[in-house]
């Protein structure tokens, strides 16, 4: 670990100076700071607690390394946790803001969510009854006013600690998936493969879940493999799929645009709470429950991101640590000498 060893030499130094005690002298005389006669007995051999130097510098040990103080470790520590926020919103998790009423009551407007972006990566794709965030598909945020966050609010939200800015991003409700027939037939139920849904936890208060009128708000739309059908809480205040089948998708959001689910309310803290999927999705018949080995890993795979995200920080306190008592053994062994 970079200590110097402090040792006895063969004893062929000792051999020579034995008996020439000009040579000796001759080398005193040159500066050295150890003779035969200094570091020996009669015999040749070491006195008692004494020994050779290693390299002709005699008992003198380099002074023990300071560590460093916290004012220099905080710009690595900057470094390390700017890294880390930078992977985890990457791979991880991303925090975003909530911009309209078209979720309320689940959300509200400022509410701040964290979305699941690790578990897309492992071929998990989204159910029914999941909030998620994706990319606007195609012009769904036409018309809408676009913020204009400061340079610092762009950095941040870079890196993670900032919702993020990117306000061509959505949030919804999945209702249907690959395969689903999904129908609205006056004010409601919604019918999913003919199941009526029971919305009343989640669907705003006073609204119907279905919406009589004749800009899209009466359908009856089979779901592509590769793409979801979503709706807002808000029913009637949400520019969903039902209001987007002119698009270049009929209003079908691809499942390659899906950003990640949210899964945590996190700001306010009045507001704090998990966004869990309601019961109704899980009735007998509505249709193959995705519980495929995809889902199954996502009880391992954040733990093991976890792990591999924290490892470069425990290493190099380890390190640290290790060198600071490589340093005060270093120092003991000089003051016993």
């Amino acid at each position: 670990m970079g200590d110097v060893a402090v040792g006895a030499r063969s004893g062929h130094d000792g051999e020579e100076h034995r008996g020439n005690p000009a040579e000796a002298d001759d080398s005193g005389s040159d500066g050295a700071m150890t003779t035969g006669n200094d570091a020996t007995g009669d015999d040749g051999a070491p006195r008692e607690g004494q020994g050779f130097s290693s390299g002709g510098t005699g008992d003198a040990a380099p002074p023990p390394r300071k560590p460093r103080s916290f004012w220099k470790e905080l710009p690595i520590l900057i470094v390390i946790a700017l890294v880390l926020a930078l992977l985890i919103k990457t791979f991880l998790v991303q925090a975003f803001s909530i911009p309209s009423a078209s979720m309320e009551n689940t959300l509200q407007i400022g509410d701040r969510v964290l979305v699941d972006k690790l578990t897309p990566w492992f071929g998990s794709e989204p159910e029914r009854g999941e909030v998620v965030v994706f990319h606007d598909p195609d012009d769904w945020l036409a018309g809408e006013p676009a913020p204009n966050p400061n340079a610092v609010q762009k950095v941040l939200s870079w890196v993670g600690l900032m919702p993020s800015a990117n306000e061509k991003d959505l949030i919804k409700r999945v209702i249907g998936v690959g395969g689903d027939t999904v129908e609205c037939k006056g004010t409601g139920p919604l019918l999913v493969n003919g199941k009526a849904l029971n919305e009343s936890s989640y669907v705003y208060p006073g609204n119907t879940p279905c919406s009589q009128d004749d800009q899209g708000g009466q359908f009856k739309v089979k779901v592509p493999k590769g793409f979801i059908w979503v709706m807002g809480d808000h029913r009637q205040n949400s520019r969903d799929s039902r209001y987007n089948q002119t698009d270049k998708n009929h209003g079908f959001v691809p499942v390659d645009k899906v950003v990640g689910r949210a899964i945590v309310k996190a700001w306010p803290i009045s507001h704090w709470g998990t966004l869990p999927v309601p019961d109704t999705f899980d009735q007998p018949g509505l249709g193959d429950q995705q519980s495929s080995s995809s889902a199954a890993s996502l009880t391992v795979a954040p733990e093991g991101v976890a792990v591999a995200a924290v490892a470069p920080v425990v290493v190099w306190r380890r390190r640290r640590t290790d060198r600071l008592r490589s340093d005060a053994v270093q120092k003991s062994v000089s003051g016993q000498r």
